[in-house]
This record gives structure tokens, sequence and C-alpha cells, in this order.
């Protein structure tokens, strides 16, 4: 099981969607948390909303939004394309995403977001679940 921690700077949007979706698409293979160097009151609503209507998870009941200090160690950090100088976890393994923050954006360019962060997900679960390579002398 991967540890892996969907890092944006206020842990309302980006990461906090990524981190429904690995729970929800992959929690065979991840262990997933979100975190930001600083926090919102409230998850993104329009994030909440989508979240809802496409895959009916209710990010409100299961998630808050958490500073770095507030997850555990992880394996992989991934950045969602912070735009600003990204706080450094230590990981074996890192990846930005390079996301654009659809906060305040319509509904179909947060779908697309959303629909690229599965699509991220989805790969890196495939590619997990692959057993390892044996090598041959």
């Amino acid at each position: 099981m991967l540890k892996i921690a969907f890092i944006c700077v206020h842990n309302s949007c980006r990461s906090q969607i990524a981190e429904a979706l690995g729970r929800h698409l992959a929690s065979d293979v991840l262990e997933c948390y979100s975190a930001g160097t600083e926090t919102k009151p409230k998850i993104n609503q329009d994030a909440v909303r989508l979240m809802k209507e496409l895959y009916g998870i209710d990010m409100e009941k299961t998630q808050f939004s958490k500073l770095l200090s507030q997850i555990p160690p992880v394996d992989m950090v991934v950045t969602m394309g912070c735009n600003v100088a990204c706080p450094n976890l230590p990981a074996k393994r890192r990846e930005d995403w390079g996301l654009d923050d659809p906060t305040g954006k319509d509904d179909a360019e947060f779908i697309q977001t959303i629909k690229t962060i599965e699509s991220k997900i989805l790969k890196l679960a495939e590619e997990l679940r692959q057993p390892p390579t044996k090598i041959i002398n």
C-alpha cells in the first residue's frame, strides 16, 4: 500500500478532489491524504457539489482542510501545480501534476480538472497493481 499526499496551497480544492478520488478509485493500492501550507475554513463548494454529482462522494463528511503537519509520513508526494514554491515533504517519489486551480471558473473547467485528476489516479493505481517484474540473469 502506497501512502500518498496530494498537496496544494490551501488544501481546499484540487488536493481534496485527489484525496477523495484516490480513496474512491484506488483504496486497494493507495492510502490517500491531502494537505496545504495554509487552510481554508471549508472545502471549495463547487468541488463539493460536482464530486457529489459525478461520483456520489460527499467530501464534507469525510474530509477537511489540513496543514502539512497534520498528515503522517508518506511514500509519495503529488503537488497539484502550486504556482508558488511548493512545500518539500520527505518522500521516495514526487510528481507535480501542474493543474491550474479551477476556483472561480465555470463547471466545464472544474469538471475537466476533476477528470484529469481521475485519469492520473487511475494510471498510478494501474501501475501499482502490476506484479513486480523479475530480473533474470
